[in-house]
């Protein structure tokens, strides 16, 4: 809501409260109805952002550029890390710049996105007593809500 000045040095304040858009998805907020032209911004730490654009146009072109920016941005990820529990981790999502060209990059998404619906039909397959109250019952809901969110 603040003006924009472009001579003006970020401040500490502003640089902590970025929203880092690596490994990020735009999309049309389609799920909200109170105000117009609004988009969704889900990030890496699994943030949600809703902004409010002025027109359908400049929305559509927002979804456009951050999804272009995010794509940049959005080196592979780190395998998770492995130790000798089986306790799910999350990858390490890098905020570097993709070294991947555009359609080695769209492969590579591709291949994730068809990875991750195997993972998660093979997790599926093997449910946990949803009354357990356990750690793997825990790991369990974690590792599916990182799947499905994925």
């Amino acid at each position: 809501q603040d003006e924009y000045k472009p001579d003006k040095d970020l401040s500490e304040v502003d640089l902590k409260n970025a929203i880092r858009v690596h490994h990020a998805l735009a999309t049309k907020a389609s799920d909200y109805s109170k105000k117009s032209n609004v988009l969704k911004l889900k990030t890496a730490d699994w943030r949600v952002f809703l902004f409010q654009a002025p027109s359908k146009e400049e929305m559509l072109s927002w979804i456009l550029r951050i999804n272009l920016v995010a794509a940049i941005f959005s080196a592979p990820a780190f395998p998770a890390a492995i130790c000798s529990m089986k306790k799910f981790c999350r990858p390490l999502l890098p905020s570097s710049m993709t070294k991947l060209g555009q359609e080695e990059q769209l492969r590579s998404h591709e291949n994730k996105m068809k990875q991750i619906a195997d993972e998660l039909a093979e997790h599926k397959l093997h449910p946990v007593e949803k009354s357990l109250k356990s750690k793997e019952a825990e790991e369990y809901r974690l590792k599916e809500h990182y799947l499905i969110f994925e």
